[in-house]
């Protein structure tokens, strides 16, 4: 039986635990989209998680859709980014880049030269977006043409192969959330007449290019897939058959073996039960055609959700977001069943160090405890 701190062996990588840190978006790469210094020590100060999905990346500049996030498709990023991957390496941890297209959760005043996003539809989204003028509602896209996903597809392969230039050990493709993947599977966005739209098999399409592009780019066991089948975030309202969806999409997945595939149970950030959806059916479908492919979970869990759900052989890996955000040594804290350190809301998207590389670690804060004791234990002698 494993645990949550035993090590794991999926495709090419070699866990030290089996704890993730999942993809946070915070907006600091500045308006070049280039990994920073901070960015360097950030991902440096959490590199005990086996496994770290990075923040999204965009794979070309009008893949954009928030203010200040980093791109991997120019030469300044990827030596950025190199950076980044050798401080994590230096600490023995692993990083995968994630693939991010955000379709049509964009602003015209974040791509070039002003012009629409693009997605499977030319209907607006119904959320927001973070811009210079802080938090505005989403641009009406552009249906993109049925010339124009090849060069999609190519964008991601190329990104996946700037990944491993980098120095990432890996990729994870953004499918979840509402993005352009899942702007192309859900029926619910995707209202085309043409061989990308339509029926599941139609639908699947634009996902499946990708994946079969990446994996024949760098290899399936350093390539996974983020999936949220039932999040209802930036506007990504329920498909008409989503358990028959996404059944459908793992069983054309498997025959690529993918080295993991994280999913995202419930609604992104919120409740794990928001519609009814069978994930343990998922995970059946994925590791009755790949055993050693990693399944990872995540949303909301609890360091007793996450011990259990790996004793109980419900999952691989758990990934956690949030509480790695506050709590740089969230593996320690989880080890020693120490408490987590609150998070500050208020500075998660953009600005600098403060809210971001300032979080203390627990044997500090214990040194600082044992300290303020002892220093009020000398004022009070007489």
């Amino acid at each position: 039986m494993s645990t949550l701190l035993d090590p794991i062996r999926f495709g090419r990588f070699h866990a030290r635990n089996r704890i993730v840190m999942a993809p946070l978006t915070r907006n600091r790469a500045g308006p070049e989209q280039i990994p920073t210094a901070l960015m360097v020590l950030y991902y440096d100060q959490r590199s005990s998680a086996g496994l770290i999905v990075s923040e999204a990346t965009q794979i070309a500049p009008e893949a954009q859709g928030y203010l200040d996030t980093p791109g991997i498709y120019s030469p300044a990023q990827l030596d950025g980014w190199r950076a980044v991957t050798s401080a994590v390496h230096a600490k023995g941890g692993s990083i995968v880049a994630q693939l991010w297209h955000v379709g049509r959760i964009s602003h015209v005043s974040l791509q070039p030269h002003g012009q629409a996003p693009v997605s499977s539809t030319a209907r607006r989204a119904d959320t927001k977006v973070f811009t210079a003028k802080g938090f505005e509602a989403t641009s009406v896209p552009r249906a993109l043409r049925l010339d124009e996903l090849p060069a999609i597809v190519a964008q991601f392969r190329q990104a996946a192969r700037n990944a491993i230039s980098a120095g990432f050990d890996g990729v994870e493709v953004h499918g979840a959330n509402g993005y352009l993947i899942e702007q192309f599977l859900r029926n619910s966005i995707n209202d085309r007449q043409d061989a990308y739209g339509g029926s599941p098999e139609n639908r699947v399409r634009l996902p499946m290019e990708i994946m079969e592009a990446i994996t024949a780019e760098i290899g399936a066991d350093r390539t996974g897939i983020r999936l949220s089948p039932v999040s209802p975030v930036n506007d990504s309202r329920q498909d008409s058959d989503a358990q028959g969806l996404f059944n459908y999409l793992l069983d054309r997945l498997n025959p690529l073996y993918l080295a993991f595939i994280a999913v995202i149970e419930g609604a992104t950030g919120g409740a794990r039960d928001n519609v009814p959806f069978n994930f343990a059916a998922l995970r059946k479908r994925f590791k009755r055609a790949h055993e050693h492919g990693a399944w990872i979970v995540n949303n909301g869990y609890t360091r007793t959700m996450a011990f259990a759900e790996i004793e109980n052989g419900n999952a691989d890996m758990v990934s956690f977001g949030r509480p790695f955000m506050s709590n740089p040594d969230l593996v320690n804290r989880l080890r020693l069943n120490e408490a987590l350190s609150p998070l500050d809301t208020a500075t998660l998207y953009g600005g600098g160090a403060a809210g971001y590389t300032d979080y203390s670690m627990f044997r500090d804060e214990e040194a600082k405890a044992i300290s303020t004791v002892k220093h009020r234990t000398a004022v009070s002698t007489p």
